[in-house]
């Protein structure tokens, strides 16, 4: 049995909730970020497509879909300047001309939570959890087993240290 990666799997759990927003995958949910660039996805995020309801006839060219995009109040104006360099973004994402408007929707932008560094794992933790996996024949299960542990280990830390942490504030 082939093993796959939680990625590979994320895709068939979110594609119908993408599908109804008008996302043939979580590509540019997720991707944002690089398509946009840094500073434009802190205040913006796609909320969805919006495809043309009548198909082309034969010989048409198909029109464009419209891209509806949250925007923080104060950041509309200038992200209404940005629109065409976004929708070429986007575009160059998709790899054909999907996309030939966008619509803003002022609103609140929740901001992306930083991922914090996980402390380095005690060498003696590590040295057992490695243990625990040495009976499993095939390396790449072996080391995904192993790399899956050290993760738990260091998050289990972490967060005994915060529960440590508010039981002597209590």
């Amino acid at each position: 049995m082939a093993v796959k990666p939680l990625a590979d799997l994320i895709d068939d759990l979110l594609a119908p909730a993408l599908a109804a927003q008008g996302f043939a995958g979580r590509a540019i949910v997720s991707l944002w970020p690089e398509i946009v660039g840094e500073r434009l996805s802190l205040r913006t995020r796609p909320l969805k497509i919006d495809w043309p309801r009548r198909r082309p006839a034969p010989g048409e060219t198909a029109e464009p879909a419209t891209m509806v995009v949250r925007v923080e109040s104060a950041f509309a104006l200038e992200m209404q300047q940005l629109a065409p360099i976004v929708l070429e973004r986007v575009n160059t994402h998709l790899g054909w001309r999907a996309v030939g408007k966008l619509v803003l929707k002022q609103g609140p932008v929740e901001a992306a939570l930083p991922k914090r560094a996980l402390p380095p794992l005690d060498p003696a933790i590590a040295a057992r959890v490695g243990q625990q996996v040495a009976g499993v024949a095939d390396p790449a299960l072996r080391a995904s087993l192993e790399r899956l542990g050290r993760h738990v280990a260091q998050k289990t830390i972490v967060q005994n240290a915060k529960r440590g942490a508010i039981d002597t504030a209590l």
